[in-house]
């Protein structure tokens, strides 16, 4: 291999590198230690250390996408490409921010609207049960009047 090519592979290495030692000390539910991280993506603390070390290591697509995808970074090239990096990171840090939609409590906040969603069905379905002919509630598959 040339030597243009064999540094720009270091320089990729090592871009690859500061970007997961960025995300995992900066991502909104993080920090991460490297076994945790490796936990959630799947992947062996030590293929991460080694990913996160001056050199970097030679990572698969694979290990990169599990552990993107694993932080909820859906943009395959995160990782790779300068541009996607910043673009995710200044979303991920909207996220963070008091009142952002999608930060620490999006989750239960998008839980509290499905319950409450849920239960509005829920209501509309026992009117519309309510509202059936009476010959109707008592057959089988209808609401048969036990309240």
């Amino acid at each position: 291999m040339q030597q243009g090519g064999d540094e720009r592979i270091h320089r990729a290495k090592a871009e690859v590198a500061r970007r997961l030692r960025y995300v995992r000390r900066h991502h909104p539910e993080g920090p991460f230690t490297l076994a945790g991280l490796a936990e959630r993506a799947g992947v062996s603390k030590r293929t991460l250390s080694h990913a996160e070390s001056a050199d970097g290591c030679n990572l698969t697509l694979e290990t990169l996408l599990k552990v993107s995808h694993s932080l909820g970074i859906s943009r395959d090239a995160y990782f790779l490409d300068e541009q996607v990096f910043e673009q995710v990171n200044a979303q991920l840090g909207a996220q963070g921010e008091p009142g952002a939609q999608g930060g620490p409590a999006a989750p239960v906040d998008r839980l509290s609207g499905l319950i409450d969603e849920i239960l509005a069905s829920a209501a509309q379905a026992q009117n519309a049960l309510r509202d059936l002919p009476a010959p109707l509630r008592g057959r089988p598959g209808h609401d048969d009047e036990r309240r």
